[in-house]
């Protein structure tokens, strides 16, 4: 969960047990974009994820394949 998120194992340990709050806005984005949570889904200003771009420099398959 660290990992994802990018907060401490220490702080997350805190938040679970009630200890500390979540308040920070720029912690609460992080935690839930770490989370995948959808954009479409929060009242915040979370990144959205944009659909992967072909690759141009790429040879084009075919079809027929």
């Amino acid at each position: 969960m660290a990992q994802l998120t990018g907060l401490s194992q220490a702080f997350l340990s805190m938040l679970e047990s009630g200890e500390r709050r979540l308040t920070n806005i720029d912690k609460i984005i992080e935690f839930l974009a770490g989370l995948g949570t959808p954009a479409e889904l929060v009242l915040l200003p979370l990144p959205r994820k944009s659909a992967p771009q072909p690759d141009v420099d790429s040879p084009t398959r075919s079809l027929a394949n």
